[in-house]
């Protein structure tokens, strides 16, 4: 093998060399596998459609058999690629509890953890410059300058 990662893997149609890409992945990387579906609300307000699961964010199960269960970040696993949720526990054989490991891409996120300063920062960011908000404003300013030639003429 000549390189232990490369970015080109990534862009290849072949499975043998996304698996390559995702397994050998340096962890910043691999921390954009952890981003999960934000809630329609939080959508709405922020206009992003994902985000990166964070410990303190309220999360809801989508698929599993935990599915619909809410609760909150404990532990995020960037190295593994996984998730732990507060109370999602199981008891072993032996008496011992153990927390659920979870894909981000199985969560939704209904509530954010905004105590990052950075993280607040790219949800306003984002909010003001996405592409569905400049063609909702372009459109209203086309439609009064269309309302102006209207009353112009009259």
């Amino acid at each position: 093998m000549k390189t232990k990662f490369s970015t080109s893997w990534n862009s290849s149609k072949q499975p043998r060399k996304q698996r390559k890409y995702r397994y050998n992945a340096p962890l910043h990387i691999r921390g954009k596998f952890l981003a999960a579906h934000l809630s329609p609300e939080l959508r709405k307000k922020y206009a992003l459609r994902s985000l990166r699961v964070r410990k303190g964010d309220k999360v809801k199960v989508m698929r599993g058999a935990y599915k619909g269960r809410e609760e909150k970040v404990e532990i995020v696993n960037v190295k593994r690629e996984k998730v732990y949720l507060e109370k999602l526990t199981l008891v072993r054989v032996d008496g011992n509890t153990a927390k659920i490991p979870l894909n981000a891409s199985n969560l939704m996120i209904i509530e954010l953890e905004l105590s990052d300063k950075l993280r607040k920062k790219k949800l306003e960011s984002s909010n003001s410059t996405t592409p569905k908000l400049k063609l909702e404003k372009s459109k209203e300013i086309k439609k009064e300058s269309i309302k102006k030639k209207q009353n112009e003429e009259l």
